[in-house]
C-alpha cells in the first residue's frame, strides 16, 4: 500500500472519529448484561443495515451447538440471546476474506455508588478517557470494526473481498456466541477481535472452566451450634483446597510454550458465594461459583475430572466433608485455550498496519484470560488477531478506554482491511458516505 493511500485512510478515520465515539457512547448506554443484550443488538443491526450491508440477527440455538467440541454447558434461557452478523460482498472478489468480531455482552457493574467518575451506563469523557461499563470490554472494539470500514467508504473504497461484521454474545461466560456464528457457516481467511489488549497482539491465552460447588451442612439451632456443621464455614476449606490445586497447576507452566515466564498463568477465583437460610440457624448449604484457567492444549474434560478427584482426595480426612463431600457441577466456560502461530501472513499485515498507524512496532504477549479467538483458531483453522485499545479497570469500577488509542487501533484495522482484503472503488452513485 502506498504512502498516499495510507495517509488518506488515516485521515478518513480522523474525520469520522467524533461520530465513532458518539456511537460508542450510545452502545455503553445499553446495559447489555447476559441475556439482556437484545436491545443493544437491535441497535447495531439497524446501524449496519443503514450502511447497506446484508444483516442477519439470529438466536443462539443451544441445540445446534451442544454437540460441538467447543460448546460450553449453560443453564440460562437463550430465547432472547441473539447474534448480529452483517456481510459485505464485493463487486469482484480479489482479496482475502475477513471476519471482524466483537462481543456485546458485559459483566455486572456492581454497586453503582462505588463508581466514582460516572454511573456505569452513563458514558463520560474525561481527558483522553471514555468511562462506562463495557466501553473498553469491548464496545469500543465493535465500533472500531464498523468505523474502520466507514473510513474506507469515506474515500470511495470498499474491501475487495467478503467481510463479515459480527456482534456476538456469551463471550464473558461461555464463548457460545462466537461458536454459534461458526456453526451457522460464517468463516473467512482471517479474523480480528479488537479486545482491550493495550495495542498488542495476543499470542496465546488460557482456556477457562466455570463450575459450581455445592456444600451441604447439618443445620441446628445456633444455641447448639457445636452439634451441627456450618456449610458456609466448610466452604472455606474447599476454597483452600482448590488454592492448593491451583499452585500445583502453576508449577506445570514450564511444560507449556509461551507460559513458562508468565508469573501466575493459572488463576482460580471464587466470584460468588451464597448460602444459609437464617441468621440463627447453622447454615445448611453453601454454593460457590468458581472459575479456573487451564493451559492451551489441555482437555477441559481431563482438567475438570482432576478438580473433582483432587477435592475427593484432599478432603477425605475432613471431619465433616469426608463424609459429605462437596458436589461439583459444570455450568459456563468449558473452553480450551489457544496459541496463535507466529509469522502468518495475517500477523505480518497487522504488524505493518500497526506500524503505519502508531509509528511503533507491534508487540505480542500471552494472557491468562479467555478470548473468543479460540473458536476461530482451534475449530476453524484460521488466524485470529486479538488486538485492541488501551483500557483500565475492565470488570471493575470506573472502567475506561483511551480515546487516542481507539483512534490508533481503528486506523490500524482500516489499513489492515485495505491490505488483507484489497480494495475496489465503490460504484459511482455511492462513492461517498453510506
Amino acid at each position: 500500500m502506498n504512502n498516499t493511500l495510507t495517509r488518506k485512510i488515516l485521515a478518513a478515520v480522523e474525520e469520522g472519529f467524533e461520530e465513532q465515539i458518539a456511537f460508542t457512547e450510545d452502545l455503553i448506554r445499553f446495559p447489555s448484561l447476559r441475556c439482556k443484550e437484545k436491545p443493544a443488538q437491535e441497535f447495531v443491526h439497524g446501524a449496519l443495515e443503514k450502511r447497506g450491508y446484508a444483516v442477519s440477527t439470529f438466536r443462539v440455538d443451544e441445540h445446534k451447538i451442544k454437540d460441538h467440541p467447543g460448546f460450553s454447558p449453560v443453564a440460562v434461557d437463550y430465547s432472547e440471546t441473539v447474534n448480529v452478523v452483517a456481510t459485505h460482498e464485493p463487486r469482484e472478489a480479489k482479496g482475502r476474506s475477513l471476519i471482524l468480531n466483537g462481543h456485546m455482552d458485559v459483566v455486572p457493574e456492581g454497586p453503582h455508588e462505588m463508581w466514582e467518575v460516572s454511573p456505569p451506563y452513563e458514558p463520560k469523557r474525561v481527558g483522553d478517557w471514555l468511562y462506562g461499563r463495557g466501553g473498553g470490554d469491548m464496545k469500543a472494539g465493535i465500533a472500531a470494526n464498523i468505523f474502520a470500514l466507514d473510513a474506507l467508504r469515506r474515500i470511495g473504497f470498499q474491501p475487495a473481498a467478503k467481510v463479515h461484521i459480527q456482534s456476538v454474545v456469551e463471550e464473558e461466560c461461555t464463548g457460545n456466541g462466537a461458536l454459534a456464528c461458526l456453526v451457522e457457516g460464517y468463516t473467512a481467511d482471517a479474523a480480528i477481535i479488537p479486545e482491550p489488549e493495550d495495542e498488542m497482539l495476543v499470542r496465546a491465552n488460557c482456556g477457562v472452566l466455570w463450575f459450581e460447588i455445592h456444600v451441604a451442612g447439618h443445620p441446628v439451632h445456633v444455641r447448639e451450634a457445636g452439634t451441627g456443621a456450618n456449610a458456609i464455614e466448610a466452604s472455606f476449606r474447599v476454597i483452600e483446597s482448590l488454592k492448593k490445586l491451583t499452585e500445583s497447576w502453576n508449577a506445570e507452566k514450564a511444560n507449556y510454550p509461551y507460559f513458562a515466564d508468565v508469573e501466575h498463568p493459572i488463576n482460580f477465583n471464587v466470584g460468588k458465594i451464597e448460602g444459609g437460610d437464617w441468621a440463627s440457624t447453622v447454615a445448611a448449604w453453601s454454593k460457590l461459583s468458581c472459575r479456573i484457567a487451564i493451559y492451551p492444549g489441555d482437555d477441559p474434560k481431563e482438567r475438570a475430572a482432576a478438580i473433582e478427584s483432587h477435592l475427593a482426595r484432599d478432603l477425605a480426612g475432613d471431619p465433616f466433608l469426608g463424609n459429605r463431600p462437596p458436589q461439583v457441577s459444570w455450568n459456563g466456560f468449558f473452553a480450551k485455550g489457544y496459541v496463535l502461530d507466529e509469522g502468518t501472513d495475517a500477523e505480518t499485515a497487522l504488524a505493518q498496519a500497526h506500524r503505519n498507524a502508531t509509528s511503533s512496532d507491534l508487540k505480542s504477549f500471552v494472557t491468562p484470560g479467555y478470548l473468543d479467538a479460540r473458536v476461530f483458531v482451534i475449530y476453524a483453522g484460521m488466524p485470529c488477531l486479538v488486538y485492541g485499545p488501551i483500557t483500565e479497570n475492565i470488570h471493575g469500577f470506573d472502567e475506561r478506554v483511551s480515546l487516542s488509542s481507539i483512534k490508533r487501533v481503528t486506523g490500524a484495522i482500516a489499513l489492515f482491511i485495505a491490505d488483507w482484503c484489497g480494495i475496489e472503488r465503490i460504484a459511482e452513485e455511492g462513492t461517498s458516505g453510506y
